[in-house]
């Protein structure tokens, strides 16, 4: 992986990454929407605060299961198409979430709403790397995270607003409209574009598509990585409010607000990587994500007052994407002509992880405590930092070596 030459490369990129990044954008805006509203719903539906986390738990596996078979429709239908129709699909559903009179269905239209959203940013990240070369990839994928670390942001801290005024069910139908709007203007601004299926099915070249994915050694240290990713960091955002809660801090806004520090963070990366990578490269990105984010993880494990939590959680998106986004560049290349299908994987491990960290995190809470859970997924983190930087190398694309050595 090309480690410079991405300073000042941003005007060449195409035009269409806008249009990818509203993607990314509309279906980032219910990512982390109801983490601040987590305790209203546990109040509302007579449940505990780890049974209302289940909901971004549901949400993420959902998201995780349909990965592969989102990567390889992707690849062989057209990725503009099952984008546009995936996020209709987590519109509908979270209007249906506003509208339900129990847990239980509030539970199904969250499973509703992983589908849909499972569709939308891997495909807008394999367009990406259809769209631009390697060398300026990295930089093209920051500005795709751009939008999706806006939606992120307005999603956690508006949500927060809306929380304290309309309660969480009018969160709900408000993202809802906001992605069915962001629906249609994708589908407007791709009418000129071919929509067309890029293959016809060939379960053949799918099961050729993941042998070469997983002959790239650096494959099971990608999807391993994100994996502990979605584990350590992502896992502790439901927890967020009732953290604060502990605080004497019961504002919905400023749970909100907190969380959002996160995606402040993201946004802080995609302005700044293109000066970053050359002076640390790849290595350095990776060692300095891992050791931020460990380094936020024990400040908020000690329960300092919210406002020092929110520069905590801006320091860690920061740290997270400058490690996320080397790794996201990595299994880009892991296979040329099924490209869609490796980075749904990676999804697909990530969002894994999304599920089982709520759950780690509500286990360790309860049998170690606050303090020496948040401590173990910091130092988790750090160790994650120094492996890859010891482990991930540049590696060709299986098919392309193999293309290669036909051509000999």
């Amino acid at each position: 992986m090309p480690q410079g030459g991405v300073a000042g490369v941003q005007p060449g990129l195409p035009p269409a990454l806008n249009i990818i990044a509203l993607s990314g954008f509309a279906a980032s805006l219910s990512t982390r929407a109801l983490d601040p509203v987590l305790p209203r719903i546990a109040s509302e539906f007579s449940v505990s605060i780890a049974t209302a986390a289940g909901l971004a738990a549901i949400t993420a596996f959902t998201f995780a299961v349909v990965q592969p078979a989102i990567g390889a429709l992707a690849d062989l239908f057209g990725k503009a198409r099952l984008m546009i129709v995936c996020l209709a699909l987590l519109g509908f559903a979270s209007l249906l979430g506003g509208m339900s009179s129990s847990f239980e269905v509030l539970f199904l239209c969250r499973i509703l709403a992983g589908i849909g959203a499972g569709g939308v940013f891997p495909v807008a990240l394999g367009l990406t790397a259809d769209l631009v070369e390697p060398e300026r990839r990295q930089v093209a994928i920051g500005r795709v995270l751009g939008g999706a670390m806006t939606g992120n942001l307005l999603g956690a801290s508006a949500s927060g607003v809306i929380g304290d005024v309309l309660g969480w069910r009018g969160v709900l139908l408000v993202l809802g409209l906001l992605v069915i709007v962001a629906a249609l203007a994708v589908a407007f601004g791709f009418r000129n574009k071919p929509m067309r299926p890029g293959a016809p099915m060939d379960l053949a070249s799918l099961r050729r598509g993941y042998r070469t994915i997983f002959s790239n050694p650096n494959a099971l240290i990608c999807f391993a990585a994100v994996l502990v990713e979605g584990t350590c960091v992502m896992g502790a955002f439901p927890y967020v409010a009732a953290f604060l809660h502990e605080l004497g801090q019961e504002s919905l806004a400023i749970a909100g607000l907190v969380i959002a520090g996160f995606a402040v963070g993201g946004l802080l990366y995609t302005l700044t990587v293109g000066r970053l990578l050359p002076r640390l490269g790849v290595n350095g990105m990776m060692i300095g994500g891992g050791a931020l984010v460990g380094l936020q993880l024990a400040i908020i494990a000690f329960g300092p007052p919210w406002q020092a939590q929110a520069l905590a959680f801006i320091a860690m998106g920061m740290g997270f994407y400058m490690l996320h986004g080397c790794v996201q560049v990595f299994a880009s290349e892991l296979s040329e002509t099924a490209r869609g299908t490796a980075m749904s994987l990676h999804s697909f491990f990530f969002f894994i992880g999304q599920t089982t960290g709520p759950i780690a995190y509500g286990f360790g809470l309860a049998h170690l405590g606050k303090t020496p859970t948040l401590l173990i997924a910091g130092v988790t983190m750090l160790a994650l930092g120094l492996a890859l930087a010891a482990l991930l190398r540049p590696r060709p694309p299986g098919d392309a070596v193999g293309t290669a050595e036909r051509a000999s």
